[in-house]
Formats: structure tokens, C-alpha cells, sequence
């Protein structure tokens, strides 16, 4: 089973609203990142909710996702990690590591992440554009202990760092996995993206 545990629990500081439930594409963008899991080859959806949490599940209800409380979540994105992992089942076999704020991400990329994981002997697979290590992460859940206890200051990247000869470094053609949103210029790059993939769609189709 590949489980995705999607990261929403931070406080949107910068972007002065909860920036999971702006529009986009029709829908919010919490709304529209779990959609997009949905469409992929993940198997089931976490979504770990702090800030604003009654809301942003409010906003999933009806979708057959599981919401994790945080309740310490300002003290950083990696609680937030180690909160979801610690709610996935054991049958889970490797977790896809999605951010909340980083609506890009296609079925497409994830399902590419998904067969390359499967393909390699490699346990942590990062997509790379450019040169640079984007999101979501892939990681086996060998290492779901590891996080769970270590790497307090650096966080995930703290794992990439102490196991580089098990990292699979998966280059992609989109630069969506480097783009998150963390202030209102980042939502307006976004907003435009996808009206551009929408203007592009019914042309691919025929």
C-alpha cells in the first residue's frame, strides 16, 4: 500500500490567509492537492491539519481521506511529518511526503515517482529539475522510525543528508515540484499555471 500524507497544518504567515482554502482551479487548493492524489495510483490520503484544522477538513468532507490533528503544530514542519506517520497502517509500504501548499502537482508526476520507486533498489526517490531537489518526497516506511525520533533540527532533509547512497534522484520536465506558495506573488504564479494547463487541455485531447 503507498499512502500519501499531505502536510497542511502551518500557519500561512506570510500569505495572510489560510492559503489551503483559496480558490483554485475551481475548487480550494487543499481541495484540489488531495484530487489530484485521488487521481494517482496512491492507495489512501492523509492530511495533517493544524492551524485552522476544523476548516480545511470541513473542506475535504466527503472525500474518503484521513484527517491528523496536530496540535503541535508551530513548532514546524516536522511534526507535521512525524504526525502522519505515526497514523499510517502497517500494511503501508512506502509514503508519498506532499505538501499542502503546492497545488502543481499532477497524477501524472506522482504515478512517474511511484514506477521509478518501484523500479530502483533505492529506499528515498526526491524528484529533480534543473539541478534541484523539489517535492513530494517517496521514502520506504523502513525509515518511518528514523523520523519519527530523529533530525530535529533539519527535518527531512536531515534524512536525505544521512543515507545519500540510498537517494534516487528522479529528473522530471516541470518545475511544479519546486514551486510551493508561501506569499500572495506565489498564489498568483500558480493561479496562472493552471489556467494555462486548462487553456492547453481540450487542444491535447483532440
Amino acid at each position: 500500500m503507498i499512502c500519501a500524507v499531505v502536510l497542511g497544518a502551518g500557519l500561512s504567515s506570510r500569505m495572510g490567509a489560510q492559503k489551503l482554502l483559496l480558490p483554485f482551479g475551481g475548487k480550494t487548493v487543499i481541495a484540489h492537492i488531495v484530487d489530484q492524489l485521488f487521481a494517482s495510483s496512491v492507495d489512501h490520503v492523509y492530511v495533517v491539519v493544524g492551524h485552522q484544522g476544523r476548516k480545511v477538513g470541513e473542506e475535504l468532507s466527503g472525500r474518503k481521506v484521513t484527517i491528523v490533528e496536530n496540535s503541535a503544530y508551530e513548532s514546524g514542519m516536522l511534526s507535521s511529518v512525524r504526525c502522519g506517520l505515526s497514523h499510517l497502517p502497517e500494511n503501508c509500504s512506502a509514503i508519498l511526503v506532499a505538501l499542502g501548499d503546492q497545488p502543481s502537482i499532477t497524477p501524472q508526476l506522482v504515478d512517474k515517482m511511484l514506477e521509478a520507486f518501484a523500479a530502483t533498489e533505492k529506499r528515498i526517490l526526491v524528484p529533480l529539475y534543473n539541478g534541484r531537489r523539489g517535492h513530494p518526497l517517496l521514502i520506504s516506511k523502513s525509515y518511518r522510525d528514523e523520523v519519527l525520533t530523529g533530525f530535529d533540527d533539519v527535518g527531512l532533509r536531515g534524512l536525505l543528508h544521512a543515507h545519500p547512497e540510498d537517494v534516487f534522484e528522479l529528473t522530471v520536465s516541470s518545475s511544479a515540484v519546486l514551486s510551493d506558495m508561501d506569499c500572495p506573488e506565489d498564489y498568483r504564479r500558480e493561479l496562472e499555471r493552471i489556467e494555462e494547463q486548462t487553456k492547453k487541455t481540450p487542444r491535447s485531447e483532440t
